[in-house]
């Protein structure tokens, strides 16, 4: 079993308990440590995408270490050791000019990404690149959910990225997020990271440690751009996140190949892929304390016949709570609800299943159904 290593904090460590055999390195800037590893052999070590001295490199495999280099000439870091940041994607975006956003980090890997796939298929290195990417995002979320202290518990709200800001239910979402992420430290709220229903999830994330006066006053700076197609989209989720610093954590799960449609400003934790198939069945997988349904429309009812099939098959060895915000849309104008209720009728995740109108209805439905081990 080889230790891994993803910050200067656990190499310093390491380098004091003596040697990097049988470890795993990955993403650090290790050119000033050199001394630290010439000190000692470098036996079944593995580095990732690290900086190295000439002599480190040497050493290492002259010791019987394995190096993999960085890919050059790329917007993006294949080998992280760590989620995404707001600061980090929107390094290079000026508030109060719109178009800046194009020089941001995460406009600039896009624009890289929507060029390279205008190809028949995508040169080997870029499949590669992107591949290793999603792998070190998929590794960086495993150390957030399953750290040192305990699991986290996922509870994921989907729905349509085109939810306006002032539209009532996404002030439910905002508030269902809020109320579930403050019941228990151990709970975090997750989406797929994008505007719309994506977006209020995370505000109720953000907000955690605020009372529902104070989602009001953000609802209102934020009604100033309700779509995310607004100018000043962006810059009033900025002046919220400086009205309100004092936040809470969740997680936004985006993708690049829904690009033109920026991250929301509230997330906590950002793991951004290039694969959309990875990153929604991955959002699904990780959300074992159950998924809440509002509106939306075929990007939403795909994700809930995914899960539906988690649960149908006990794929992950548990069956978690589908719970549908808004009766009269599941039943009538998207009649999802009934086709599902039909499917799962002999099944042990029927008993997971309901639909509300309101927001304690959510809540305590999704508080009294824990996760189910899966029964066949």
């Amino acid at each position: 079993m080889h230790n891994e290593i993803d910050s200067i904090e656990d190499f310093e460590r390491q380098a004091q308990i003596g040697g990097f055999g049988c470890t795993v390195i990955q993403g650090l800037d290790l050119r000033a440590y050199t001394d630290a590893l010439t000190a000692g052999p470098c036996t079944e070590a593995v580095f990732l995408g690290c900086l190295l001295e000439d002599a480190a490199t040497r050493h290492i495999q002259a010791t019987g270490g394995l190096i993999f280099p960085r890919l050059r000439n790329l917007p993006f870091r294949t080998y992280r050791p760590n989620l995404y940041t707001v600061d980090e994607l929107m390094a290079g975006y000026q508030r109060g000019n719109p178009e800046s956003y194009a020089n941001s980090l995460d406009q600039r890997v896009y624009a890289h990404f929507d060029q390279q796939r205008q190809a028949h298929s995508l040169p080997v290195l870029e499949a590669l690149a992107q591949r290793l990417h999603d792998h070190a995002i998929d590794n960086a979320l495993a150390d957030l959910l399953h750290g040192a202290e305990s699991s986290r518990h996922v509870i994921a709200i989907m729905g349509g990225h085109a939810m306006l800001r002032t539209d009532p239910e996404y002030r439910k979402v905002a508030r269902i997020a809020q109320r579930l992420a403050a019941h228990d430290p151990r709970i975090l709220v997750a989406s797929g990271g994008g505007p719309g229903a994506m977006e209020a999830c995370t505000l109720g994330g953000w907000l955690t440690k605020a009372d529902e006066s104070v989602l009001d006053q953000a609802l209102e700076i934020l009604s100033q751009a309700p779509s995310y197609r607004d100018e000043a989209w962006l810059d009033t989720a900025f002046e919220v996140r400086d009205a309100f610093p004092d936040h809470g954590d969740s997680l936004g799960i985006p993708t690049w190949f829904y690009g033109h449609e920026p991250p929301n400003l509230f997330a906590s934790h950002i793991a951004k892929y290039f694969s959309n198939s990875l990153r929604e069945d991955g959002l699904l997988a990780i959300a074992q304390y159950g998924v809440i349904y509002a509106p939306g429309s075929a990007g939403t009812i795909q994700e809930i016949f995914q899960d539906a099939a988690q649960n149908h098959y006990g794929t992950f060895k548990v069956v978690s709570p589908m719970v549908f915000l808004g009766r009269r849309y599941w039943t009538e104008k998207k009649p999802i609800f009934p086709i599902l209720r039909d499917l799962a009728a002999d099944r042990q995740y029927g008993a997971l299943l309901t639909l509300a109108d309101e927001v304690d209805e959510v809540v305590d439905f999704i508080l009294e159904h824990p996760p189910l081990a899966y029964e066949g």
